[in-house]
């Protein structure tokens, strides 16, 4: 039932459009066109005002046909990574690549082109269903900034799908939360050359933090990464001031809390290593740590009845749909938190975030074909 050639062209144009993170008004506008044709209702909640972006998340509603179910719901993101630009999408041998020194922007346009292909075919098909609920987010790639601030008042459903996963025939059902930890030390500074001894440096406490962290892969369920450091005026200057930008992740909470308070004390027990007297009185680096909730974990039950309806639809097709485990976070982790039964389906997509991003038609039309199924037995 599925269009292959429409649903290449419709890629081909998405990902032609260039639309990153909170600058995403071009697609914005051109998917209220889209979804207007497929017989939606469409509006944009108020997270532009929040975020300082271009437009709002966009919540497209489709009335039941034929069919008297709780309403089911649907989530992609518009905005992709960096860099974006002017994507070229090229096709060879029924692939997708970028031509130029950009993105595909498969992540996730892949997913929005299947979405609308499957909603298409069931319009035309007239294929019975019930209640469709579409979330179309902005900023999702710096941060589930959209899902963060949707207006989840304004949905129904509560049980829905996430496309936004590499591969085919794979479904997420768990997610890690995130802690974001910001660090600032202070040390004192002096001449490198004429008086280090003068100098208490930021640069070497942050070091000696580092040195000591359990970083990387902690266990299965748990990871932490230091992502980012500034700091520093000169090559001569014993460094005063340092920035840190951190992170811990874990499918379980207390592993979660434990990282991050190991993390921490790695850097209070190096302010203590470094102490020393200068000028006849003891100084210690200033230690100033703020650690913020970045989003919640998922877990969805195997036996749920959003995982069973995706497999009935699976075996109806003859697909394999496998599941595996999530280690990123994703708009799914926020509609969980929020009382909404999600799970993330695979999209096709491969080496998102690179330049060899790449994604084949012959997966995406698989993937519409399991969301048109799982309309169809909603």
């Amino acid at each position: 039932m599925v269009n292959r050639q429409r649903l290449s062209d419709e890629f081909a144009r998405l990902a032609a459009i260039n639309s990153p993170p909170l600058y995403e008004n071009e697609i914005a506008r051109y998917l209220v066109g889209r979804l207007e044709n497929l017989g939606a209702e469409v509006l944009f909640d108020n997270a532009a005002e929040a975020t300082g972006g271009e437009v709002g998340n966009l919540v497209a509603s489709f009335a039941g046909q034929g069919r008297s179910s709780e309403p089911l719901l649907f989530s992609v993101h518009m905005d992709t990574v960096e860099p974006g630009g002017q994507v070229e999408p090229v096709l060879r041998d029924g692939v997708f690549f970028s031509a130029g020194d950009t993105v595909l922007g498969a992540d996730d346009k892949a997913g929005v082109a299947e979405l609308i292909e499957a909603l298409q075919v069931i319009r035309e098909r007239k294929i019975p269903h019930g209640p469709l609920e579409v979330v179309i987010t902005i900023a999702e790639e710096i941060g589930l900034v959209g899902a963060k601030h949707l207006d989840f008042g304004l949905l129904k459903s509560r049980r829905g799908y996430a496309l936004d996963t590499e591969g085919t025939g794979w479904m997420v059902l768990k997610a890690p939360a995130a802690n974001i930890l910001q660090i600032e030390i202070e040390g004192i500074a002096a001449h490198a050359g004429m008086a280090p001894e003068l100098g208490l440096s930021a640069i070497q406490t942050a070091s000696l933090a580092i040195s000591r962290m359990h970083l990387g892969r902690i266990d299965q369920q748990t990871t932490a990464n230091i992502g980012k450091i500034e700091g520093g005026v000169a090559r001569n200057i014993v460094p005063q001031n340092v920035s840190i930008i951190g992170e811990a992740r874990s499918h379980d909470t207390d592993k979660l809390e434990s990282q991050t308070a190991h993390m921490l004390a790695c850097f209070e027990q190096a302010a203590d290593e470094m102490t020393r007297t200068i000028d006849g009185r003891q100084v210690r680096p200033h230690i100033r740590a703020e650690v913020r909730p970045d989003f919640p974990s998922m877990a969805v039950a195997e036996d749920a009845p959003v995982v069973a309806l995706a497999r009935s639809a699976a075996a109806i097709l003859g697909q394999e749909l496998k599941v595996r485990l999530g280690g990123g976070g994703s708009d799914a982790n926020i509609f969980n938190g929020h009382g909404i039964e999600m799970i993330i389906l695979a999209t096709g997509m491969n080496k998102v975030h690179t330049h060899d991003e790449y994604v084949a038609v012959a997966d995406m039309v698989k993937v519409a074909e399991l969301l048109v199924e799982i309309i169809r037995q909603a």
